[in-house]
Formats: C-alpha cells, sequence, structure tokens
C-alpha cells in the first residue's frame, strides 16, 4: 500500500477572540479550519477549561476549546496545558481525524511572563510504515529566550526523536528576527517549509496587514507536495495569525 499523503495546518487561534480581543471567534475558527480539510491541525494559544464563575464574554464555552473544536471537526484531540492563570489556561494542541498518541508536553518555560511549551504527539496515516512526530510549539517574544528554547528543543528531539522519524515542527516561533532557521533548523537539520520551497517566509501577523514572519513549519525525512498561507480576507478577521499549511508524503529512500 502506498503512503497516502498527509495535510498538516498550523494555527495560532488566539484563544479564539479576535485580533484585537472584541469578539469570540471560536465557532467561525471552526468552521474555517473544517473547510481547509487538514489531516493534522497544530494549533496554539488554544484555551483549557474555564474555571471562573464568571467570563468577561457569556457566549465563550464551558468546555474546552480544543474538545468544541474537536466535536465540530469529529476529530481526536490532545491538549498541553503551559499558561496557568486563576481563572483560566490555555496552551498547544494537536487535532486529527487519525487516532493520536500523546508522548509528551515539554515545558520550555524560561521566565514566569511567558509559560511555553512542545506538545509531542504521533499519529500513523494509512500506508506509512511510521508514525508521523508532530511537534507543536510556541515560542518567547524576546530573542535571549527564544535561544534557550531553541537549546531545549534540541535537546528533546535529539534524545527522543530517531533520525529516522518523519518529524514536523510547527507553530508560533515568535520568530521576528528570523533567526530560528540558523539555529534549530540547521542544528537539527530540518528544511523550513516555506523557505526551501518558495524561497521566502510568508508574513503571518498581525492577520489583517501582516507585517513579520512569525509562524514556521519544518520538516524532516518528509518529501512537500503543497505549501500554502491561507491570506484571504476570511482567515483575516479570524485570529491575529494567519495559518499555514503542508502537504507531506514520507521521503522514499
Amino acid at each position: 500500500m502506498s503512503a497516502s499523503p498527509v495535510t498538516v495546518t498550523s494555527y495560532n487561534m488566539h484563544k479564539g477572540m479576535s485580533a484585537l480581543n472584541r469578539k469570540v471567534q471560536l465557532d467561525r475558527m471552526a468552521e474555517a479550519l473544517k473547510n481547509l480539510n487538514s489531516d493534522v491541525l497544530f494549533l496554539q494559544e488554544v484555551q483549557g477549561q474555564h474555571t471562573g464563575r464568571h467570563h468577561k464574554f457569556s457566549e465563550f464555552p464551558d468546555k474546552p476549546h480544543y474538545d468544541v473544536l474537536g466535536e465540530h471537526l469529529d476529530f481526536h484531540r490532545s491538549y498541553g496545558k503551559n499558561a496557568v492563570f486563576p481563572e483560566r489556561h490555555h496552551g498547544n494542541a494537536i487535532l486529527s481525524h487519525l487516532p493520536i498518541d500523546t508522548r509528551h508536553n515539554l515545558n520550555i518555560s524560561v521566565n514566569k511572563m511567558e509559560q511555553r511549551g512542545v506538545l509531542h504527539c504521533e499519529v500513523l496515516p494509512e500506508g506509512w510504515e511510521t508514525p508521523l512526530v508532530c511537534l507543536c510549539a510556541h515560542l518567547n517574544l524576546r530573542e535571549p529566550d527564544r535561544a534557550k528554547q531553541y537549546q531545549a528543543i534540541f535537546e528533546y528531539v535529539s534524545r527522543h526523536i530517531s533520525r529516522d522519524s518523519p518529524l514536523i515542527i510547527a507553530g508560533d516561533f515568535n520568530d521576528w528576527r528570523q533567526k530560528s532557521a540558523r539555529t534549530l533548523g540547521s542544528a537539527l537539520d530540518l528544511e523550513e517549509v516555506f523557505v526551501d520551497e518558495r524561497g521566502k517566509r510568508p508574513k503571518t501577523f498581525p492577520a489583517r496587514m501582516p507585517l513579520l514572519s512569525l509562524d514556521r513549519v519544518y520538516t524532516r525525512n518528509l518529501d512537500i507536495l503543497d505549501a500554502q498561507i491561507h491570506n484571504s480576507t476570511h482567515w483575516q478577521k479570524l485570529s491575529d495569525h494567519l495559518p499555514l499549511s503542508v502537504k507531506v508524503k514520507p521521503k522514499l529512500p
């Protein structure tokens, strides 16, 4: 059986809110993500269970946002809690129509102000000999912090992920100075998808008028069949980030 291609989408969903935090967008985001027909979603800033008695926005669902999305798409889901506040928490999530094997939620926080993590899950697409390793990441705003986080990710991947495994690391790298390709990517022999396939990094933030390239998709041992930035007017009115999608299949030996 030949290996089926897999489409992966990375998206910072801004806790289900519009760019300026004026409107709950969760249902619209769910429908927009469903229309992409992706196999695996790498999501950042996903709100978990709300723990307070009252919420600023009454239309927010009581259940975790990854469950709302998972039910809407009929997807399996895995959630890694990172940032914890008195009435709420949020983190990264991986959703897929394929069964998900959750391996680890790596804490890469370097200070109390920004609690960050990398969620490690694996899925086995139809016809693939080995699982696709999925690392969903969200890094800090400051370059010195990110340098420490690159090192933590490098050490984790080097110790826990086989050099032969098909691997995707995707998420919000907050890499406005565009240094991650020269550190994490080169250290782990990763391909930065949009640079390698299109010759430039797509601008993904802020969504309504993108100026900065903050979001990244890295691969190893995979062939890239297609790569898209979803920058239509519809996506510009949802989160403050634009999503990236990549279609992949295992690289032939």
